[in-house]
């Protein structure tokens, strides 16, 4: 089975965390697009949908989905996203489509977050994946240094995204940095002291809004992950 079939596995296995008559919140990314192409088969039987950046908004609306801000809207039954790396605890690093921090802050609104992913994604020990950060751009060398020093026990390679030969520039109007070279045993206490770092806008790591539940696909079919709320670590 492709990774692509996968992808829509998990897509089409995520409907059924879809409250009907309420707003779901929809990620972003290649395995949430084969979701919100699932979702147009039931758009009739929701609101619509918060999404976490301007690509995804556009694939709702081309679908005939209503999309509403976040701002207009309380708290969402469910959030339903993609991740680069999801560890045993339901912890995620997510930024590799540069929509970290719109979908953090989607993910804070839900009262679940649903994953879904390929079995690759699954690891024991988050950093493998280069981690995102999304910052301010005058900011973005001296935080590359603080990678460099180290932050929980682990030192990092930070380098500054770029798309066609110049900087990357979020939907939010900032850089991202991706940090290789990363271990990261506590992803909570992790991502808390990097948000406390001046010029930080979102650390891709995903501890404090971290997954309930993973639909991970797999070539047996997909495999349902459930993760302990008061695991945190």
């Amino acid at each position: 089975m492709t990774q692509d079939e996968l992808k829509t596995m998990v897509g089409q296995a995520a409907l059924q965390y879809v409250v009907p008559g309420e707003i779901v919140g929809v990620g972003t990314g290649s395995t949430v697009n084969k979701f919100i192409a699932a979702l147009a088969g039931m758009r009739d039987r929701i609101q619509g949908a918060v999404s976490s950046s301007n690509a995804s908004t556009e694939l709702l609306r081309a679908a005939g989905i209503p999309v509403f801000d976040c701002n207009n809207v309380g708290e969402l039954a469910v959030y339903i996203d993609g991740a680069d790396e999801i560890d045993g605890a339901g912890c995620m690093i997510k930024g590799g489509g540069a929509a970290l921090t719109r979908e953090k802050i989607v993910a804070a609104q839900a009262r679940r977050f649903v994953c879904i992913a390929d079995e690759s994604k699954r690891v024991p020990v988050l950093g493998r994946f280069p981690l995102p950060v999304e910052v301010i751009p005058m900011a973005a060398e001296r935080i590359r240094r603080q990678f460099a020093a180290g932050v929980g026990g682990t030192r990092g390679e930070a380098t500054l995204r770029l798309k066609d030969g110049v900087p990357l520039v979020t939907d939010n109007g900032q850089h991202i940095l991706d940090v290789r070279g990363l271990q990261i045993a506590d992803p909570l206490a992790f991502e808390s002291e990097v948000n406390q770092w001046p010029g930080v806008v979102t650390v891709g790591v995903f501890a404090h809004q971290r997954a309930q539940v993973c639909l991970l696909g797999t070539a047996a079919g997909v495999e349902t992950l459930k993760f302990d709320p008061r695991n945190g670590s």
